[in-house]
């Protein structure tokens, strides 16, 4: 097994590099420094960009209202229970409170009840009628995967519409899950994937299905690297974020792939939201972070989080999106906007790595794709 279960408590801070560090600058909520003040030419020095969708015409605008009729469909959004507070919102609860908008049967999964339940109320309060309902599910725990993949196969026959939504922002000091993986790449990665490998058997019976992973701006200044996978050696609050979503990229593709040459029918599509007001950045390193610092002092760069959601609405809805694509904001930089093509980071392409990372996260979730009961 190429990487194990991390080890408790704080690693090592990462030191200062103009490499990566000052990339991280700009990255996601840090590139409301970047459109302000000579960022440009750093935006534009990032890492390479795959050639897959460059080129490509340019998507109509497009917005929830062109979401077409999900009456008769199922859909599972992780997370879920951000409703708004105050100028704050999560971007699975706009996913949720779309997808029931449009008709469909939805179910929101997260590790707190009491949010989730009332995220279900706000969303019944605005779409009367609303086919929806909250199921615990803590993605950092592959018990809870367990249980919850067990409670769904054993209450459905089928599952249309899968977004691996929920997310986590490292903090200032290395945490690890109840299994012993460090946090972000638990929840954000690992959990997904094995939440994915368990749910294959409704999704395969589901009608068009699709699976959608969230992915970040940030996924450019993220790295696989097998040796530490989960920064043991080398801990960086915003390093676990950004390898988590570029690994997020290489799962998303990989799946694909081998959907097709599988015959698993289902379609696997990424999608990230630009920069929005979340409590990610709360959440996770705080407001005398970085990125804490750029909400509080640049709120104007952020846009909404029902915007911030459109991009992955688009890629779980759109009769045009397609299996494999990546899609985010269309706006300068991709910090917000309508719906666009993303620009894939070259590693993202990487088929090797790719593979790699696929079996290890069968190692370390305990599954296996395509050859489950």
């Amino acid at each position: 097994m190429t990487d194990t279960r991390g080890g408790n408590g704080p690693g090592k801070a990462k030191a200062s590099g103009l490499s990566r560090r000052s990339f991280v600058r700009y990255g996601a909520a840090g590139l409301a420094v970047a459109a302000v003040g000579g960022g440009v030419a750093v935006w534009a020095n990032r890492p390479p960009v795959s050639p897959r969708q460059q080129g490509l015409p340019r998507i109509p605008d497009w917005t929830a209202a062109d979401i077409p009729s999900l009456r008769g469909r199922s859909a599972l959004v992780t997370g879920g229970n951000g409703y708004p507070v105050g100028d704050r919102s999560g971007l699975g609860f706009h996913d949720a409170l779309e997808l029931a908008r449009a008709g469909a049967d939805v179910t929101i999964a997260s590790r707190k009840q009491e949010r989730g339940e009332e995220a279900v109320r706000h969303i019944r309060s605005i779409v009367p009628g609303a086919s929806i309902r909250f199921e615990t599910l803590d993605l950092s725990d592959l018990a809870s995967v367990a249980g919850f993949a067990e409670r769904m196969r054993a209450s459905r026959g089928n599952l249309d519409i899968l977004v691996n939504n929920a997310g986590v922002m490292g903090r200032k000091s290395r945490e690890v899950s109840a299994n012993g993986f460090e946090r972000v790449f638990a929840t954000n990665t690992l959990g997904h994937f094995a939440l994915t490998a368990r749910l294959l058997p409704l999704l395969r019976e589901g009608q068009s299905p699709r699976v959608v992973w969230v992915s970040s701006s940030r996924s450019f200044i993220g790295a696989i690297n097998f040796a530490d996978l989960q920064l043991v050696q080398d801990y960086d609050y915003g390093a676990v974020y950004d390898n988590s979503k570029l690994a997020n990229l290489l799962v998303g593709f990989e799946m694909q792939r081998r959907s097709v040459a599988e015959g698993w029918g289902i379609s696997s599509i990424a999608a990230h939201p630009g920069i929005a007001r979340t409590n990610l950045v709360p959440d996770g390193p705080g407001p005398d972070s970085l990125e804490g610092r750029n909400h509080r002092y640049m709120p104007f760069m952020f846009q909404t989080a029902a915007q911030g959601a459109l991009p992955t609405l688009y890629a779980a809805t759109s009769p045009q999106a397609a299996a494999g694509g990546y899609y985010g904001p269309n706006g300068v930089m991709g910090l917000g906007g309508l719906p666009g093509w993303a620009g894939i980071p070259e590693k993202a392409d990487d088929q090797q790595v790719a593979a790699r990372l696929w079996t290890t996260l069968e190692q370390l979730g305990d599954v296996t794709f395509g050859r489950m009961g």
